[in-house]
């Protein structure tokens, strides 16, 4: 076999599919990987160029259609848990004022220091209600 057999070219995209799938990871170039070995297969069987391409495309659209929403299924876990989730309806004190026009405050939830917001201000010092977050910055209302 030499270096410009149809069979290692397309050993070669079989393998540098399957290194760019392992180096980032999207569920998507491993199909081109699975398409090029079975062209490579044929082109082993001694098959033509117009019937390599034709295996490896529908190799490549069926393994796209069928083998990825199952594997899209799998190893999906939650993501990371939120912090701020369960601060949700504790109690917690103004740090510093809370002025809804430039969207700057601090609330003391729990021992812990977060940014907040909320719909009207609110001065230093007054009790609040987390009533929801986003990301990191805490909705707060007044008790």
């Amino acid at each position: 076999m030499s270096f410009d057999s149809p069979v290692l070219m397309w050993v070669v995209v079989a393998v540098v599919s399957a290194i760019i799938e392992i180096s980032i990871p999207h569920f998507g170039v491993i199909f081109a990987s699975l398409g090029a070995a079975a062209a490579a297969g044929v082109a082993a069987l001694g098959g033509g160029l117009p019937l390599q391409l034709i295996v490896f495309v529908v190799v490549l659209g069926v393994s796209l259609a069928v083998l990825r929403p199952k594997l899209m299924g799998k190893g999906t876990s939650p993501g990371v848990p939120s912090r701020t989730g369960t601060l949700i309806g504790r109690e917690g004190i103004v740090t510093e004022a809370i002025d809804p026009t430039i969207g700057a405050g601090r609330v003391n939830v729990a021992g812990e220091d977060w940014a907040a917001r909320a719909r009207t201000p609110v001065p230093a010092t007054t009790r609040v209600r987390v009533i929801g977050a986003d990301g990191i910055v805490l909705e707060v209302s007044p008790k």
